[in-house]
């Protein structure tokens, strides 16, 4: 069955080192970078329109940039910027798990990295990045003006329905996954003259109403002991059934499953997301095995043939720029 109304889903991909949950400054591998030509071959058997979010290491790595320039070439994906904050030169923080989100770097610091790894993509790719997420999803006002100031024009750093305070990040769980113009000034509030385009990545419950379930999931989550205990028990009743937009920690029927329910609230923007580590087998805590490693690669295979059969448009992220400000002026080449 085919949407009359268009949906739209941008798949973004957080392109970055092997060395998973390791905040140090170097000695890094990119490995998993060596899948990404078969995981481009379906996206271009799917139709599929990707955006590598790209660290530090991936953009210092020959082997890397030569596979990124080919796709470039062909004019089949587009690149934007993933800052880890812990491996991206200068290095003047104390190495601490909290200085690991931008967000938490004094705004001179913040500078200085994002612009570094920026101007190393622009001279290393020939491509003038404009698409952004944090590295940990540690976005700030400070993070969005200094994107402001390198010529950013959109962000995709947060976790809707999610709260990282306790990890020393932002609380973003009022935020529900609907794209949004916004002011450095305000990153969690709408602003029909916002500066920014934020597209959060997507979160929802296979419930209708997603607002009491957020507000249950609060609260389970903060005021009530053995909150995980309870959470588990109202989703084994289908009571508050959270689902995370990636092939990672969710199955493809309940990636279509979200994707139902969202179109039938309105929602017109899906935005997918995954690690690129995650193609390789023991890099990350969702692939351990090669079973483990095929099954992703089906996860992703069966919901794109449902987008396919659906009708739902895939577009890169920056694409979605003229739907929310034309006035845009969007830069892909030096």
């Amino acid at each position: 069955m085919k949407y009359e109304t268009k949906i739209r889903l941008v798949v973004t991909i957080d392109t970055e080192e092997d060395n998973w949950g390791q905040y140090k400054q170097s000695g890094y591998t990119v490995e998993n970078i060596l899948r990404i030509p078969a995981l481009q071959s379906i996206f271009d058997e799917f139709e599929i329109n990707p955006t590598y979010l790209v660290s530090y290491p991936v953009v210092m790595d020959k082997r890397a940039l030569s596979i990124f320039k080919t796709i470039i070439a062909r004019n089949r994906c587009e690149i934007g910027m993933h800052c880890h904050p812990w491996n991206t030169p200068p290095f003047e923080e104390e190495n601490t798990k909290k200085n690991s989100m931008l967000c938490n770097l004094p705004a001179e610091l913040q500078f200085k990295k994002m612009s570094n790894l920026h101007h190393c993509i622009v001279s290393s790719l020939g491509v003038v990045p404009i698409s952004f997420r944090a590295g940990r999803w540690g976005f700030s006002n400070q993070v969005a003006k200094n994107l402001l100031m390198l010529g950013y024009k959109v962000d995709t750093s947060v976790l809707s329905f999610t709260n990282l305070s306790d990890k020393g990040g932002p609380d973003y769980s009022n935020i529900a996954p609907s794209p949004y113009l916004f002011s450095h000034l305000d990153i969690y509030s709408s602003a029909n003259s916002g500066e920014m385009l934020e597209i959060p990545i997507t979160a929802g419950y296979l419930q209708n109403n997603f607002d009491m379930c957020n507000r249950i999931s609060i609260i389970a989550g903060h005021k009530i002991p053995n909150s995980l205990k309870i959470k588990g028990i109202l989703q084994r009743l289908n009571l508050l059934n959270k689902i995370y937009f990636s092939p990672e920690v969710n199955s493809a029927a309940e990636m279509i499953a979200l994707t139902k329910n969202l179109v039938k609230k309105g929602y017109t923007v899906i935005n997918l997301s995954f690690h690129s580590t995650t193609l390789k087998q023991g890099l990350t805590p969702f692939v351990k095995t090669e079973e483990d490693e095929r099954n992703f690669i089906i996860r992703l295979r069966e919901f794109f043939q449902f987008t396919i059969e659906s009708g739902i448009e895939s577009v890169y992220l920056s694409d979605l720029l003229k739907y929310y400000r034309p006035k845009f002026i969007i830069r892909t080449k030096e």
